[in-house]
């Protein structure tokens, strides 16, 4: 791909508040008046064949401490002894969901994230790959993934994961600028995410994911082009640039940063736009949204080939595989459905102890719904629809099923972010950067909705 050219004018116009679309409905949609017992039937019959393959996550919600721009679910702790404890309850949590889940089904792809998975000490990673690997059939050539905080890991650590098969690293970077590091609680060195990234190579993981974050406090541009200097030197595959969400409203730690401190809406575009820039103009693909990854990885190709998919993980090759999910605030989704474990701690511990799944809320999908989680995945994939192929896909005709839809998107093709003829619509290379504008165009909730309570689409 060329040169992405970004147009501030058009960005700032579009910046609203929006789902990610990892899900559809997005989890803001999940409601507790769906009971595990209505789920259960699903789940067993989702399980009847070995057919469909499997996705499993786990989060492991420990930091040792709070990062102040996070809006994760985490647990902060200095107490090393709680990941223990929280292994006993994974394996309790595995046992139960064991009554209904075939040991046949294959597993493609596995990813801890958190919190911070490497909070486990090296001999913990060794015990839940043998959780894992004495419940499921897990397939040799599956894409394990895990996030890495680089701070207190260790190259025993690096090893464990490894033993297991873990084959791709998302390490958090944020910023290599020490005034940044230090405005949001988190001091990392760069020189630690160099030798980090080199044990990651030298144990013969396939992929290395780096994680940057734009709108922190004291970013200036001239700061994050020496931090994407940085980063670009370490030869990564994958880039996740995400853009600091600042909800305080959910996050109360947030609060912290006073007025002033934060890059305003302006300086936010321009970091946006250079970051855009630069990483395509060096070879990396924008696979849209926040996903950026060399032209020549799996991510790419599969977007070329129209075999893209997305979940709960992001943009991913194993989208069409149902995901079961362990720890606290954890989301599955298989067959129509989606639910979500507890988000505290305690509520997790507690109802495992009674012998409960650790359900909290969940959300059975219409028939609608249905139909609009493809769209919006497909458009959010393929950076386009086709028409016949779409009505072929979904068994009705396309054009007439969405005809409001497609004619509300008047005023994004006069701005240049889509193009439509008679046979479908194709999203442009400026339109990636608002594939959630896009997006919500399908989306039948947002009107209802009387206060979007999303980060910004940009």
């Amino acid at each position: 791909m060329s040169t992405l050219n970004v147009d501030l004018a058009l960005v700032k116009k579009y910046s609203v508040p929006g789902p990610r679309y990892t899900s559809y409905p997005p989890a803001t949609h999940f409601t507790d008046q769906v009971s595990f017992d209505a789920l259960r039937g699903p789940i067993v019959t989702n399980n009847q064949t070995a057919a469909r393959d499997l996705s499993l996550y786990f989060h492991i919600p420990f930091c040792y401490m709070l990062c102040w721009y996070c809006g994760c679910t985490t647990v902060i702790t200095t107490k090393q002894e709680q990941s223990g404890t929280y292994l006993d309850y994974l394996k309790k949590e595995l046992d139960l969901m064991g009554r209904y889940l075939n040991p046949a089904r294959k597993v493609v792809q596995i990813h801890f994230g958190g919190g911070s998975p490497t909070f486990l000490q090296p001999d913990e990673f060794r015990r839940l790959a043998d959780l894992i690997r004495s419940r499921f059939n897990v397939a040799p050539d599956v894409e394990a993934s895990v996030e890495i905080d680089p701070r207190r890991l260790t190259r025993d650590h690096v090893k464990a994961m490894r033993e297991f098969g873990f084959n791709r690293a998302s390490l958090g970077v944020q910023d290599f600028d020490p005034a940044v590091m230090k405005a949001v609680h988190r001091i990392q060195p760069r020189e630690l995410v160099e030798e980090v990234a080199g044990w990651i190579r030298e144990a013969g993981f396939i992929s290395l994911n780096l994680d940057l974050i734009y709108g922190l406090p004291l970013q200036t541009h001239d700061s994050f082009a020496k931090t994407l200097d940085g980063v670009l030197e370490l030869n990564p595959d994958r880039f996740a640039v995400f853009n600091y969400a600042h909800v305080p409203w959910i996050k109360p730690h947030q609060k912290i940063f006073k007025d002033g401190v934060l890059p305003t809406a302006g300086m936010k575009l321009d970091l946006l736009k250079m970051t855009i820039e630069k990483l395509t103009s060096v070879g990396f693909a924008y696979i849209g949204m926040d996903h950026f990854a060399k032209e020549t990885d799996e991510l790419a190709v599969a977007q070329k080939q129209k075999t893209l998919q997305r979940n709960f993980q992001g943009y991913s090759t194993h989208g069409g595989a149902d995901i079961y999910a362990f720890g606290m605030s954890s989301i599955s989704q298989a067959d129509g459905i989606y639910w979500q474990n507890q988000k505290e701690l305690e509520d997790y511990y507690r109802m495992l102890d009674a012998g409960q799944t650790p359900f909290e809320r969940g959300y059975i999908m219409t028939d609608d719904d249905l139909i609009r989680r493809q769209t919006i995945m497909r458009l959010m994939c393929d950076l386009g629809l086709d028409y016949a192929a779409m009505s072929q896909k979904l068994g009705l005709n396309f054009t007439d099923y969405f005809a409001k839809e497609l004619a509300s998107l008047d005023d994004l093709e006069a701005d240049g972010l889509v193009q439509r003829t008679s046979e479908g619509l194709t999203v442009t290379n400026e339109g990636r950067l608002l594939i959630r504008n896009l997006a919500m165009r399908f989306d039948a909730y947002l009107a209802l909705e009387k206060e979007r309570r999303y980060s910004k689409t940009i």
